[in-house]
């Protein structure tokens, strides 16, 4: 079903209501807003609903059925009957170009080198599934009452622990909010700062989804250059001195890799400070830090809660949870939790008892160290095949990809495109530009979706696609 069943009866028509019901349903099958198999409701329950005699849906159905769309049988119930296909309307696709297309295309399912997506093949899904199977049932048991909006204590409780001793950040379970994703922690964090019309530092390159964000929040996304030290904070300075928020990838910068220097750290969070402005601390990859170390976070130097820190489990356990948090300074937790309560409490109990259960086990953490192991094998490996193929100077590895750079007269949009139709999925470094006049080509290769076997064999086929792409550009 594309959509709800609205079935409008009009009891002062001469038109009876028999027919203006199978009127309705017979419309919904013509617009496909009722697909074939679809199950209606039975005509008891119909006539129930919408106040009538059961005689009168009954008549209505038999009438659907007669007219050949529906099917009615005891075990089945009485389903849509199969339609032509000329009939069915196509969901409208997104425009060439448009943002939706952009996320689907880098979204559409998992594929080789597809960047955000963890390896499978590393986490103790059996043991997971138990005890998500066990917080099911016993969610299913409680009584029937509103959680939390913040999240649960529980996971809350675990989640400070884990920041205090993994990102350095001392806080109380109190500032911890529970979110569907760091999508819906950035739009939380959005909604309580309530800074529409205002401009917001953002790192270019830096995250499509995040400055999007940003602009359908009302802000407008000030693109400061990236250097061997993270953000270029001089430049942003002397360009954008009104801007009231930052949002910056501090432990490893999102796409390039370069970690944000003491010195910048400091800067940074003395603007805020003296500015009254506040930053986002966006977390993406954690402890999944491939080289030496994990920084610690931004958040732990804060001394006058300016930095608002955002983190999920999307990228260490799946994107399928839905499941992230915001660490939010002291002065803020009423504000939060209030916005929570009423726009955006967080999800299901069920899936946040068991990533507690997960932690408070220690299986978090051991499952973070093997996962760190066996993305080092393969980024090595990676990196071993590309550099067959390609120049050293044009490959990085930053974080959890290796990057191979392309040629400006090559279009890494053009060659990702053309790559999906073997199963790969690299995302083109160009969108994460927000100004196409300083966007560089390029293709990012996820480390934790590359191929453990027929590595070779998926190298060679990608470079052979940039070399099409290449030639055809040239005629």
């Amino acid at each position: 079903m594309r959509g709800p069943l609205t079935l409008n009866l009009d009891r002062t028509a001469r038109i009876p209501l028999a027919e203006q019901i199978r009127r309705g349903i017979a419309t919904a099958i013509e617009d496909g807003v009722l697909e074939a198999g679809a199950r209606l409701p039975s005509w008891q329950d119909l006539a129930a609903q919408l106040g009538v005699a059961r005689g009168t849906v009954r008549t209505a159905y038999e009438k659907l059925a007669a007219a050949q769309l529906v099917d009615a049988s005891r075990a089945g119930g009485t389903r849509v009957a199969p339609r032509p296909r000329a009939t069915a309307r196509p969901d409208p696709a997104p425009d060439e170009g448009s943002f939706m297309r952009v996320y689907q295309e880098m979204t559409r399912g998992r594929g080789i080198f597809q960047m955000g997506i963890p390896a499978s093949d590393i986490f103790p899904a059996t043991l997971f599934a138990r005890i998500r199977t066990h917080m099911v049932r016993a969610e299913a048991a409680a009584p029937p009452l509103y959680p939390d909006p913040r999240g649960e204590p529980e996971l809350r409780r675990e989640i400070a622990g884990y920041l205090a001793v993994a990102r350095g950040i001392s806080c109380l379970p109190s500032q911890i909010i529970i979110t569907a994703g760091f999508a819906a922690g950035l739009g939380l964090t959005l909604g309580v700062l309530g800074l529409a019309g205002q401009s917001a530092w953002i790192e270019e390159p830096g995250f499509p989804w995040t400055r999007r964000g940003l602009e359908l929040a009302g802000l407008s996304p000030a693109p400061i250059p990236v250097d061997q030290d993270g953000i270029d904070l001089d430049h942003a300075f002397r360009h954008h001195p009104g801007a009231r928020l930052a949002v910056v990838t501090p432990g490893q910068q999102a796409p390039l890799g370069s970690t944000l220097s003491l010195e910048r750290r400091l800067q940074l969070l003395e603007w805020a400070a003296a500015n009254r402005s506040w930053v986002i601390e966006d977390d993406y990859l954690s402890e999944l830090q491939l080289t030496g170390r994990a920084a610690p976070a931004l958040a732990s130097l804060d001394r006058d809660g300016r930095v608002i820190h955002i983190g999920s489990f999307s990228k260490t356990i799946s994107p399928t949870l839905r499941l992230g948090f915001v660490m939010v300074p002291a002065d803020l937790v009423g504000r939060f939790a209030e916005v929570a309560a009423c726009l955006a409490p967080a999800p299901g109990p069920a899936a946040q008892l068991a990533i507690a259960e997960f932690m408070r086990e220690g299986h978090y953490i051991r499952h973070l160290r093997r996962t760190k192991r066996a993305y080092t094998a393969r980024r090595e490996a990676l990196l071993e095949q590309i550099r067959t193929h390609t120049d050293t100077d044009l490959v990085a590895a930053p974080g959890l990809a290796v990057l191979v750079k392309l040629p400006a007269a090559i279009s890494d949009i053009a060659v990702a495109r053309e790559v999906s139709a073997f199963g790969m999925s690299p995302a083109p470094l160009s969108t994460w530009y927000a100004s196409q006049d300083a966007a560089e080509s390029g293709l990012l290769l996820g480390v934790a979706t590359a191929p453990t076997r027929n590595l070779p064999r998926s190298c060679e086929r990608l470079f052979e696609m940039i070399w099409r792409v290449g030639v055809q550009r040239s005629t």
